[in-house]
């Protein structure tokens, strides 16, 4: 699907507060050409007020937002040319799909002629693979369809940018990882840019180019997925990727530490098995691919993997010692 407009975002020290609350503050991000860049936080992080900020929906308290190397600060939402995609379907239920997905394109700002707009519809349902539902009623499909539906509300416009906020958080396990690959694969298709916010790890670790995590209205880290799960620079930002999450333990734990060490941090991955002190198998955990024990030591509990088919149980004891550790001072900074 050719016709997109490829267009950098940057934002410069953008700050936004409602009343008391300080939703942003200076968040300074650049998202080039063609990224997949998600923003990953917990509820009230800042990441829809970004969002709304770049839409134009919102007007931050300082700072700017340029797309293409030009300021939009005082352009409309219009203008802007982005297309939001919301957890919501926001689908008109009286429509078939394919009166859905042309909806756009009928706006008086866009006033495309029918036959390209036939055309643009038919293209974006192959991309989602959805052509043989363009008739159906919006009330006949089932959830993972109308989100495609609504995903595709926004690829007919081939905006400069697609906003997403957290489009798959209401659908079921199944559904979210399917379209976890679908987003990727029609990124991968078009080229286009996305800014996706979610508060889900595994989106991000799955789907990025580029990480950005905020805590509390402030971008705290931005980089690659693998970079920010190696070298997060706070045990907060360690503690928002990997599954099994971080382990972080007294930084005594396992005997002398660095100076101005407080906690140790362990990847279940850094944690060797069969020398070291002695931990207690608390639970064993079977998920097919790979088994996870939680063990205590002392009166710490972590997890680490094993071999799917270990032979350990639960009450026996296992040696364990750690390694490459993550350090972190009192402030939760990395050491």
């Amino acid at each position: 699907m050719p016709g997109f407009i490829m267009a950098e975002v940057t934002l410069t020290t953008l700050s936004k507060s409602y009343g008391p609350t300080k939703a942003l503050s200076d968040v300074s991000l650049t998202i080039p050409d063609g990224a997949f860049v998600v923003l990953l936080g917990p509820t009230g992080a800042g990441k829809t007020t970004t969002l709304r900020l770049i839409a134009g929906l919102d007007r931050p308290d300082t700072g700017d937002i340029a797309i293409g190397g030009h300021s939009v600060m005082h352009d409309t939402p219009a203008q802007r040319d982005v297309a939001m995609v919301f957890q919501q379907y926001s689908l008109y239920p009286h429509l078939s799909v394919r009166e859905n997905l042309a909806f756009p394109l009928r706006s008086p700002m866009i006033a495309m002629p029918e036959g390209e707009i036939a055309r643009r519809v038919q293209e974006v349902a192959e991309v989602l693979r959805i052509p043989h539902k363009l008739d159906n009623k919006a009330t006949a499909l089932s959830g993972g369809e109308m989100q495609r539906v609504s995903i595709g509300r926004a690829l007919v416009r081939q905006p400069r940018i697609y906003l997403m906020d957290e489009p798959l958080s209401s659908l079921d396990a199944k559904l979210r990882a399917d379209l976890r690959i679908e987003l990727k694969r029609i990124h991968a298709e078009l080229g286009a840019t996305f800014l996706y916010v979610t508060h889900d790890q595994i989106e991000a670790m799955t789907m990025a180019t580029h990480v950005g995590v905020l805590d509390q209205g402030r971008l705290v880290q931005y980089g690659s997925p693998r970079d920010i799960y190696e070298n997060p620079v706070s045990a907060y930002v360690a503690s928002r990727l990997g599954q099994p999450r971080i382990n972080l333990l007294p930084a005594d734990a396992f005997g002398p530490a660095p100076a101005n060490a407080t906690r140790i941090g362990l990847r279940p991955e850094h944690i060797l098995t069969g020398e070291g002190q002695p931990a207690a198998i608390r639970r064993v955990e079977h998920l097919g691919d790979q088994t996870r024990l939680h063990l205590s030591l002392g009166s710490h509990d972590l997890v680490t993997l094993t071999d799917p088919h270990t032979p350990l149980r639960p009450g026996e004891t296992l040696l364990i010692r750690p390694e490459n550790p993550l350090w972190f001072d009192a402030a939760g900074n990395r050491i």
